[in-house]
């Protein structure tokens, strides 16, 4: 049984074409079930570590990431103080809104928006999160 999440978001063709590139890179990923915070300690100082880090949406008083996740509780604080820790690269996803860019700013990070859209087809902006967001 496919899940909801991925019925509701994704148009199978789209799918599939994700699939079909991760493949080509899959010895190189790592895929880790547990505290990402705990991941982002366990490697932050391996400057060859790269992280994608997409959390809950729940900053700013946002509900989306309450709604979609079990799992949605985070300080995204101490998210951003581990980010700093990060010797090699990483690139974070956020609601684009002030609050978060102020937090970005605060920890000497970039950010840059990028266009996506909604469940509902709707255009809307990302903020993407990043120490070096230069090749955006």
């Amino acid at each position: 049984m496919a899940l909801p999440g991925i019925r509701s978001r994704w148009y199978p063709e789209t799918l599939r074409k994700r699939i079909e590139a991760i493949t080509i890179v899959r010895e190189k990923i790592t895929f880790t079930e547990g505290d990402g915070i705990d991941v982002i300690r366990e490697h932050a100082a391996q400057k060859s570590s790269v992280f994608f880090i997409d959390p809950p949406y729940t900053a700013a008083g946002k509900k989306a990431g309450s709604r979609l996740y079990t799992h949605n509780q985070l300080d995204h604080e101490r998210l951003f103080e581990e980010c700093k820790r990060i010797k090699g690269n990483f690139l974070m996803t956020y609601d684009n809104c002030p609050d978060l860019i102020a937090l970005a700013t605060r920890h000497g990070f970039q950010t840059r928006t990028v266009s996506m859209k909604n469940t509902h087809h709707a255009t809307m902006t990302e903020l993407l999160v990043g120490s070096d967001l230069s090749w955006v």
